[in-house]
């Protein structure tokens, strides 16, 4: 059955895209939830007359996505979860609890059934985890199960440049140099 997509169909299309599909699904779910029309001449003669709002809202929603993408890729995201004997989790981590996380700490709210996890992720470090934003556009996370923000913070510090430990040493020792002068001015 050829029908019109009204909202993205996910491996299927976008809004306006003709597709074919079978009946069952077509008249069972599509036309049910609003998502598709079946595709008549007139129902194709309108949308010849929306072609052009759909190509602008496409424009949009791409744009959306890729600046998206631009603000998820490379983004840690700390998963606190409890972790057993040699790094093995108690369960394990869901779509549900990385969405949870990335609007926490990232404030993005992505929907779960776009954030594709290959293998469940059972074992505590570090896991890439991608995410589905809109048809082919696709961000990477960088995803630190079983790691406290605490540890993060202690890792930035230990991996800060020596130069910034030896600025921050000599501005210790002029504090040391002016308190030891303003002792003996007294």
């Amino acid at each position: 059955m050829k029908i019109i997509l009204l909202d993205e169909l996910r491996g299927k299309g976008g809004e306006g895209d003709v597709i074919d599909v079978a009946d069952g699904f077509a008249n069972n779910y599509l036309f049910r939830q609003g998502i598709a029309i079946p595709a008549t001449k007139g129902n194709l003669k309108q949308l010849e007359q929306r072609r052009k709002n759909i190509e602008k809202r496409e424009v949009t929603r791409i744009a959306n996505a890729e600046k998206l993408k631009e603000a998820l890729e490379g983004a840690k995201v700390v998963i606190d979860v409890r972790v057993g004997e040699e790094g093995q989790l108690f369960g394990s981590v869901t779509n549900a609890m990385i969405a949870e996380a990335l609007v926490a700490q990232l404030n993005v709210e992505i929907d779960r059934r776009r954030i594709e996890l290959n293998n469940p992720i059972k074992v505590s470090g570090e896991h890439k985890v991608q995410v589905a934003l809109y048809r082919d556009i696709k961000a990477t996370l960088n995803l630190l199960v079983g790691v406290t923000e605490e540890e993060v913070a202690e890792e930035a510090a230990e991996n800060e440049p020596e130069e910034v430990a030896a600025e921050d040493a000599a501005a210790e020792a002029a504090a040391e140099e002016d308190a030891a002068t303003s002792e003996d001015a007294e």
